[in-house]
């Protein structure tokens, strides 16, 4: 039984149909990409898995258990975790304060505390950080802050998206090895990355979405050796 199982969506933003039947699966203890262009509805895909967007059509599986239609905090509370596009972290609260938001719906105390200490071990940055205010942290910390965010839910299933968007190189570098480490230790992950180059270097499979549909699957070592995704998105002739 996959982990996290998407049948048919549908999801419209007023008359436009951003999703036309999207279906894709993520099986447990694996990192799954999925690339496209700007607009071609990955955010998309993510915001209506964690409820932010309703499908008009379609079906959502959290290990065979149907979550679409539920409220968002209902899908944090059955495990899963996102970390959005943007960060959106909250600027006037602290790093631990941010962290804290990230488990607002648990109350297993002492499991809070643990989860805290594995974020700050995970990015040592934040632990230097602990009391500054979020708004104050260079854009790399932000990412790592928003990460641990999410983190702090204990997600089932963890969703990126777009966490390399607008860092400097070795940023980015840091960023997909903390991605691969947390898989390494039993974490599934959806990741919606715009450097398709680097995120199918780190996936075990992929799709490509194009106006929103799935136009490609596969493995990602196929998927990097496919000419149109190499073309397309990888930037070779």
């Amino acid at each position: 039984m996959p982990m996290l199982e998407i049948r048919d969506l549908h999801s419209y933003y007023g008359q436009i149909h951003a999703l036309k039947g999207v279906t894709l699966r993520v099986d447990k203890g694996e990192i799954v990409t999925l690339i496209g262009a700007n607009g071609a509805g990955k955010s998309t895909t993510l915001r209506t898995i964690s409820g932010l967007v309703h499908p008009r059509q379609g079906t959502i599986l959290l290990e065979g258990e149907r979550i679409d239609g539920m409220p968002p905090h209902k899908i944090v509370q059955k495990g899963i975790g996102q970390s959005p596009e943007g960060r959106k972290i909250f600027p006037r609260l602290s790093v631990t304060e941010n962290l804290e938001m990230g488990a607002y719906s648990r109350s297993d105390k002492d499991e809070i505390k643990l989860d805290m200490e594995m974020v700050f071990a995970l990015f040592p940055r934040l632990a230097e950080r602990r009391k500054q205010l979020g708004g104050t942290l260079s854009g790399g910390e932000q990412q790592m802050l928003a990460m641990g965010r999410a983190l702090m839910t204990h997600p089932r299933v963890l969703m990126l998206d777009e966490p390399s968007m607008g860092l400097a190189p070795i940023l980015v570098e840091t960023i997909f090895e903390t991605v691969q480490k947390l898989n390494q230790e039993g974490t599934t992950i959806l990741l919606v990355e715009q450097n398709a180059a680097k995120a199918l270097q780190i996936a075990h499979r992929g799709y490509v979405i194009e106006t929103g549909q799935i136009v490609l699957e596969d493995s990602a070592a196929n998927l990097r050796k496919n000419d149109s995704v190499r073309k397309a998105y990888l930037g070779e002739s």
